[in-house]
């Protein structure tokens, strides 16, 4: 529960749920955990955009920088331009402003549903969720150790993550790049496809950038490592709903000059592929100049 007494999932969908300021102009309020989540931000901005787009077309294609570190003192505003309208596909750009300067950009693609080919590669062969621990009932016994994780574990109220491999917090001893997450919000979403594709925007954001470390040792890593998010993008297939089961398939394929890159699949338990994402991330030796982008 939050402070107001609703739950935790409540408290992110007010975060999410923008005010509107101007035509093309947002506001959005931040989680005090001394830094800004990207997940937030990306959805904050999916929302933004959202309320500026006619119905009948559907998110299909994101892809975002994040410019600099937020402040989660004062709100975000984001900032809409309605780049093109057009009979099949529309484009939108927002930039979040905080201090009077850029922090994040997004440009969306959106596009009227239309029939055509269809296939997709199937789903991996993995525990399905019922046979997994939550990783809130993990960090809830890292915490007794390491009471600094409560400050982002806090999520895990809202969303019910379970990690195939068990890589809680990375890994002592290298391990493949590779990590398979099952993820929903523990509560009923309401009927609005804006909502879950803030959430999974939102989920995509948790513990993605983790897996670019897994050969190296993640866990070895931590305090020597200044890590954050560079891009990210989405690509969505197929509907989808946050609250029903989505298994995150996530990979590595390179880590080179101080930056990773992952991917990952989003899967329904039944095996449909309804999202893709991507990110590259910094993951720079700490040194007394490194927390500077």
């Amino acid at each position: 529960m939050n402070k107001t007494g609703n739950t935790v999932l409540d408290y992110i969908l007010e975060l999410i749920n923008l005010e509107r300021i101007e035509e093309n102009l947002f506001r959005g309020q931040n989680h005090n955990t001394e830094h800004v989540f990207g997940g937030q931000v990306l959805a904050q901005a999916i929302v933004a955009v959202f309320r500026t787009i006619q119905p009948d077309q559907h998110l299909h294609s994101i892809h975002s920088y994040f410019l600099r570190a937020g402040d989660w003192k004062v709100p975000i505003l984001y900032e809409v331009d309605r780049i093109r309208d057009g009979r099949s596909f529309s484009t939108r750009r927002v930039v979040a402003v905080q201090h009077g300067k850029a922090i994040f950009h997004l440009s969306s693609s959106w596009h009227k549903q239309e029939e055509g080919l269809l296939h997709s590669i199937p789903m991996p062969n993995v525990l399905p969720p019922h046979c997994l621990r939550s990783d809130r009932e993990l960090y809830q016994e890292l915490a007794q150790e390491r009471p600094d994780v409560l400050r982002y574990a806090f999520r895990f109220e809202a969303i019910d993550s379970r990690q195939v491999e068990n890589l809680l917090m990375a890994n002592e001893d290298p391990h493949p790049p590779l990590k398979h997450t099952w993820l929903k919000t523990r509560e009923p979403l309401p009927h609005n496809e804006e909502v879950h594709l803030a959430m999974l925007a939102y989920m995509s954001d948790l513990d993605f950038m983790s897996t670019s470390m897994l050969p190296h040792g993640g866990k070895r890593l931590r305090d020597q490592i200044y890590g954050a998010s560079l891009d990210h993008a989405i690509w969505f297939h197929r509907p989808f709903r946050a609250d029903e089961w989505l298994l995150f398939a996530k990979t590595s394929p390179s880590a080179r000059g101080a930056r990773g890159f992952v991917r990952g699949q989003f899967y329904t338990e039944s095996g449909d592929l309804v999202a893709t994402a991507a990110q590259e991330c910094l993951i720079r030796p700490v040194s007394p100049v490194a927390t500077a982008w």
